[in-house]
C-alpha cells in the first residue's frame, strides 16, 4: 500500500532536464502513521486507517482510538486494500514511499463556489438579448411539459457548485525532498491551498 496524506501549498513550476518548464503543484505530504488495521475477518473488508498531522483537543473517543499508535492525529482517512500486508499499528511512512516519474492519483475537495446559475454550473447557452428577447438572458425557462408533472432527478439546474470529493488520475510525481517532506505532482491537483489531498500509488 502506497498511500500518503498531505497539505496543498500551491503551484510553482521546475526545469527539467531537457530545459523545458514542468509546472508542479506542491503537497507537504506526511509523515502518516497507521491508526488502525482493519480486516475481512473482524470488520468484513480489508483497510488500513492512516492519521496525519498534529491535532489539538482530541475528543477523549478519537485519543482513545489513536492511543495504541502513539500519535494525536489532525486528520484520520482510510483506505481500503485488496492484501494487508505487513502494515501494524504505528507503522509510519514518508515521502520516500514514492519515486519519480511513478504515477499517481490524488483525491481533494474541489474549491467551493457557491449557489451558481445554470450558465456557470453546466454551461447553458444565454438567451438573446435583441430581437424579442425579455431581457431575462441567464435564466433556465421552462424545464419540461405538464407530464409528468414533476422535476426528474439529475436536472441540470442552478445550484451549489463546487465543494465535492475529486479524484485526478495518473499525475506524475515530478520532485520529491525527503529533508522537507515535500512532493511536486506535474500538473493540478483539486482543493484550495492548505487543503488535505491523499495521494495514492498505483501499486
Amino acid at each position: 500500500m502506497k498511500t500518503l496524506l498531505g497539505t496543498k501549498i500551491g503551484m510553482t513550476q521546475i526545469i527539467g532536464e531537457d530545459g523545458a518548464a514542468v509546472p508542479v503543484t506542491l503537497v507537504k505530504a506526511g509523515p502518516v502513521t497507521v491508526t488502525q488495521v482493519k480486516t475481512v475477518e473482524r470488520d468484513g473488508y480489508n483497510a488500513v486507517q492512516l492519521g496525519y498531522g498534529e491535532g489539538k483537543n482530541l475528543s477523549n473517543a478519537v485519543s482513545g482510538h489513536v492511543k495504541a499508535a502513539k500519535v494525536s492525529p489532525k486528520v484520520i482517512r482510510e483506505v481500503r486494500v485488496d492484501e494487508l500486508g505487513e502494515h501494524k499499528v504505528g507503522d509510519a511512512f514518508d515521502v520516500t514511499v514514492f519515486a519519480v516519474g511513478e504515477q499517481v492519483d490524488v483525491t481533494g475537495v474541489s474549491k467551493g463556489k457557491g449557489f451558481a446559475g445554470t450558465v456557470k454550473r453546466h454551461n447553458f447557452n444565454t438567451s438573446k438579448k435583441t430581437h424579442g428577447g425579455n431581457g431575462n438572458v441567464r435564466k433556465p425557462g421552462s424545464i419540461g411539459s405538464m407530464y409528468p408533472q414533476k422535476v426528474f432527478k439529475g436536472k441540470r439546474m442552478a445550484g451549489r457548485m463546487g465543494h465535492d470529493q475529486v479524484t485526478v488520475k495518473n499525475l506524475v510525481v515530478a520532485y520529491i525532498d525527503a529533508e522537507l517532506g515535500l512532493i511536486g505532482l506535474k500538473g493540478a491537483v483539486p482543493g484550495p491551498r492548505k487543503g488535505i489531498v491523499t495521494i495514492g500509488g498505483k501499486a
